[in-house]
């Protein structure tokens, strides 16, 4: 088995590259969209068979054990490369809440699951009347036997379509306050009473579906950081869900397709549009070097800090403002879905306009985030 914190940062950097590449195909690369996973398992699969698919996760569970600085450079060249992000839910947020909060029999029995691919996650947080203030879901889960049953609807569940397993929070307690009440649960979408709907985007896309639960069957072992422990579990999971949500890798990814954008449009010469240009360059830079500070934090702290939600605002925002500029300076080609060829080159300024939209929401509002921030930072009254 490789060590890659043997390596330099260089040869790391090389063999990276090397690896994306190679097995990583040019039709899923640069993408303004989660590709399904029926196109995008190649990829998926490539990274688990030759050990590229969990750069976070510990040697012992099946990753790579990367220290800060190689973590560091895995993403700079996934991202700088335009590699997709295929089915995250189970390496960004499962695995990484059963290594912090499972039992041993919970990872051996899931960690190798999800990175072999064999199971596929949706996450059963958000829900009709519990979004930004998760604490609130009425989803029922009651006792019978060795096993819960589970009755209620989840809403906004990303790659529920592909999925085949569902993480959810729950409610197991209605006696206490209702953080407390609160469990973690994992069970299998393929059984009687689970029925998914896709919710079309105004970009077209069905990346996102509503789930509804009506009798659904959960083991008992599948509880993950035991009954009513679910919030801390969640908690957990969203402060690592939030850290990679403000990382620079959308905003690089952008800048990419706003470039291209702007050489097809004859703008890259306009004085005003380089400024513009420039100034959105240097937040992009400047995020990703404070997000690289707080992965290292990361790493020797194990504790995701409030800045999370700094990261979240910048890197959203930031996004939204590149595809406002690509709209901008897109002309005809930015008025229809999907882009159009110009000049035998294709060139499609709508779609990462439109997708720039769900990640200011998802994940906790901006709003809620600068209330966190006002909160717990500047010591702000609420």
């Amino acid at each position: 088995m490789t060590n890659w914190n043997e390596m330099s940062d260089e040869d790391f950097a090389q063999a990276a590259a090397s690896f994306v590449e190679r097995a990583c195909p040019a039709e899923l690369r640069y993408l303004p969209h989660r590709p399904r996973w029926d196109k995008s398992s190649v990829w998926y699969i490539a990274m688990s068979r030759e050990g590229w698919l969990a750069p976070g996760w510990p040697v012992e569970f099946g990753g790579m054990g990367l220290d800060p600085s190689k973590h560091l450079t895995y993403l700079e060249v996934f991202e700088r490369l335009g590699t997709p992000m295929v089915a995250p839910q189970g390496v960004v947020n499962v695995g990484p809440a059963l290594i912090g909060f499972g039992t041993d029999e919970q990872r051996q029995e899931f960690l190798p699951k999800i990175l072999s691919g064999e199971r596929r996650w949706a996450q059963g947080f958000s829900e009709p009347n519990a979004g930004s203030d998760l604490a609130s879901v009425r989803t029922e889960a009651k006792p019978d036997g060795d096993e819960y049953v589970i009755n209620g609807q989840k809403i906004w569940s990303t790659g529920a379509l592909d999925a085949n397993w569902m993480y959810a929070l729950v409610r197991t307690d209605k006696s206490v306050r209702k953080q407390a009440g609160l469990s973690f649960v994992m069970f299998p979408m393929d059984q009687r009473g689970v029925t998914v709907r896709p919710i079309r985007t105004i970009s077209g896309g069905e990346e996102f579906c509503e789930v509804f639960l009506d009798n659904v069957r959960a083991k008992a072992e599948h509880v993950v950081g035991g009954v009513n422990n679910g919030w801390k579990v969640a908690n957990g999971l969203l402060g690592f869900e939030r850290l990679w949500s403000g990382s620079a890798h959308q905003c690089k990814q952008a800048l990419v397709r706003l470039k291209d954008v702007a050489r097809i449009a004859g703008k890259m010469d306009d004085p005003s549009f380089r400024q513009r240009y420039t100034r959105l360059e240097l937040d992009v830079l400047d995020l990703a070097a404070c997000y690289t500070r707080s992965t290292r934090n990361l790493q020797v702290t194990r504790r995701v800090g409030f800045e999370a939600s700094m990261l979240k605002i910048w890197a959203t925002e930031t996004c939204q403002r590149i595809g406002e500029l690509m709209m901008e300076i897109g002309g005809d080609a930015a008025l229809v879905q999907g882009g159009m060829e110009i000049d035998d080159r294709h060139l499609d300024a709508l779609t990462p306009f439109l997708e720039a939209r769900a990640p200011t929401i998802y994940g906790g509002t901006v709003q809620i985030h600068r209330n966190i921030l006002a909160k717990n930072v500047l010591n702000l009254p609420t």
